[in-house]
């Protein structure tokens, strides 16, 4: 495959976040993981899968000192994800992969993989991971499921931008973004009909996402990832925990 660009996003919540507050760091980007930092982590591995260049959607001046030190591009971080993304993608252009500085389990193979699995006539495609995968690869995991037809799924924060059409995009994810621990406004936006099929577990979720994507005049897909891990992101000290505990092994009795 063709080397890529790459976005990750590392904005800063301040004293708001729970992860970097309980570490006593500036902005969880900084806090480590197999005492390595998260955001070198994400870089590392994004290079080992091919990218050419990656850009940092940053604000806080450590983790911006840090993304130049790894020879980053810099993009100032927006209030939310989704405007980040949207200047990161406005810089790079596509194709472009994103991820976020707290994926901090992020494999050169996952990237691979979901790469090779996105749909030649894609503008956007986002890799989630079916229930079932997520917890035999760490059965006591807790996340937000989305539930569809074919199963639940969670999100592995890995998009790809495949043409400029995917600037469209933005503006849907915004409001996505707002309901993302609200399913079912999201499923709103689909449309009565769905709506109901989503209501009574006949929707699947490609389906949806495809349908979502026409809203936008996009082709959207879903991809569906085989790696469990590709879920666990750190937004929450628990989480932190468990990263550590798959990096480092569990500790000594």
């Amino acid at each position: 495959m063709n080397g890529f660009s790459a976005l990750v996003l590392a904005g800063s919540r301040g004293p708001d976040d729970p992860v970097a507050a309980s570490e006593g760091l500036a902005a969880k980007a900084l806090v480590t993981v197999g005492g390595v930092p998260m955001l070198v982590r994400v870089v590392r591995a994004l290079r080992a899968a091919g990218a050419i260049r990656v850009a940092v959607a940053a604000s806080d001046p450590q983790v911006v000192a840090l993304a130049r030190e790894l020879g980053c591009s810099l993009v100032p971080a927006a209030s939310g994800p989704s405007e980040s993304a949207a200047r990161g993608f406005a810089e790079l252009g596509a194709p472009m992969l994103l991820t976020t500085a707290d994926h901090a389990l992020l494999q050169p193979q996952w990237i691979d993989d979901f790469r090779r699995a996105v749909a030649p006539g894609a503008d956007v495609s986002v890799l989630l991971a079916r229930r079932d995968v997520v917890e035999a690869a760490v059965p006591h995991t807790r996340r937000t499921w989305l539930r569809f037809a074919d199963g639940q799924w969670s999100g592995c924060n890995l998009f790809h931008f495949a043409t400029p059409r995917a600037a469209e995009a933005f503006a849907l994810w915004q409001s996505v973004e707002r309901d993302r621990k609200r399913p079912w406004r999201i499923v709103w936006r689909l449309g009565p009909w769905l709506l109901l099929r989503y209501a009574v577990g006949r929707l699947p979720l490609r389906q949806a996402m495809a349908q979502l994507g026409r809203r936008a005049g996009l082709a959207v897909e879903a991809v569906a990832s085989p790696h469990g891990l590709a879920a666990v992101d750190v937004d929450k000290p628990e989480d932190l925990a468990l990263a550590r505990q798959i990096v480092d092994g569990p500790p000594a009795a």
